[in-house]
């Protein structure tokens, strides 16, 4: 790709925004964004491209129908949930095969032990079907509900590199191979000042389609808290029959609820965002539904300070806080950083 480079140089200061929430988004289609574990030593010589050229080539690819077996390492640290599924935020290591079709159609295995987890989304359905209990749930798409994020692989992983560039200082860090593709490697570090307990982002882009085919977060030890990507992957058309599914003989097919209407906030209660860049803390400033509070008080220690008594959960990518009067704070950042936060 050449053109002329933009009157900024590579790895300018961006606009900053919330890099929480996109880092949160990272983790939900960690087995869906198309993303690799294992690196090539080989660097391939491919036309000079700015950050800026780059980011922006991400953004605005199509998507492509591709197959591929993507690899998640996942040291974030993240305590385990009560009655939670542990496929997308084991932690250790794990594998799934997803193919899509380019066209909002797609489908994604995920392999256990004993059985298997997949999600097949085609025609304005989404099946689930677990081969241990031999349940298919069949979610039907609402007129009144919008598209989830993470329904897209491709879709999805360049909205996380677009939110990232509007919070990071970008540069391209030479080129590199992933699963037999020749790649940019597109560099993402907080801005000078940021309080994050982040360090940097990398991410390897596919020199032809722009696709993302590697994601590692890296925080304050040298080994990645996360690392996600594809170990093989394939471009090009797919067999229109892996986007329809039809539940084994035998299953038991259940019908997801149709979604209720949001709740009106409890009185009093509203998301505040405070600070910016990296160290954006969102704190919720009303009575947290009883359920989340119990659930986060179950996995957390007991934690006091200027605002308040509460209980803290610690990651390797972040933390958050529930007080005992409800209110709650999360961020990419320490403990230090949410509590000033929820003093102010």
């Amino acid at each position: 790709m050449t053109s002329d480079p933009p009157a900024d140089p590579p790895g300018r200061r961006l606009r900053r925004g919330g890099i929480a929430a996109a880092l949160t988004a990272a983790v939900a289609v960690a087995l869906t964004a198309g993303l690799v574990t294992a690196r090539a030593a080989a660097a391939p010589e491919l036309p000079p491209v700015t950050a800026e050229e780059l980011v922006a080539s991400v953004i605005g690819a199509e998507p492509v129908a591709l197959a591929a077996t993507v690899s998640v390492d996942n040291r974030l640290g993240l305590p385990a949930l009560p009655g939670a599924g542990s496929d997308l935020l084991a932690e250790g290591t794990s594998t799934a095969r997803v193919w899509s079709d380019g066209a909002g159609g797609g489908r994604v295995a995920l392999p256990r032990p004993d059985s298997e987890r997949t999600y097949v989304r085609g025609g304005g359905t989404t099946w689930v079907y677990d081969s241990a209990d031999r349940v298919a749930t069949r979610i039907p798409a609402h007129a009144d509900r919008p598209e989830r994020a993470g329904t897209d692989p491709q879709a999805a992983a360049r909205e996380i590199v677009a939110a990232l560039r509007d919070t990071s200082t970008v540069a391209v860090d030479g080129t590199t191979e992933i699963a037999g593709r020749p790649a940019y490697t597109l560099v993402l570090t907080p801005q000078p000042g940021e309080r994050t307990v982040l360090r940097e982002v990398r991410a390897a882009v596919d020199a032809q389609t722009r696709t993302p085919l590697e994601l590692t977060v890296l925080g304050a030890g040298t080994d990645p808290v996360l690392r996600i990507g594809v170990d093989e992957i394939g471009f090009g058309p797919q067999d229109p029959a892996l986007f329809t599914f039809t539940p084994p003989p035998g299953a038991q097919i259940e019908d997801a609820p149709p979604p209720a209407p949001a709740p009106a906030p409890p009185e009093g209660a509203a998301p505040a965002v405070v600070g910016d860049g990296w160290d954006t803390v969102v704190v919720w400033t009303g009575p947290l539904p009883e359920d989340a509070s119990a659930t986060i008080a179950g996995i957390g220690t007991p934690v006091s300070g200027p605002w308040g008594t509460g209980h803290q959960v610690t990651t390797n990518a972040g933390s958050a806080i529930v007080t005992d009067d409800g209110r709650f704070a999360a961020g990419a950042v320490g403990t230090d950083v949410l509590g000033a936060a929820l003093d102010r």
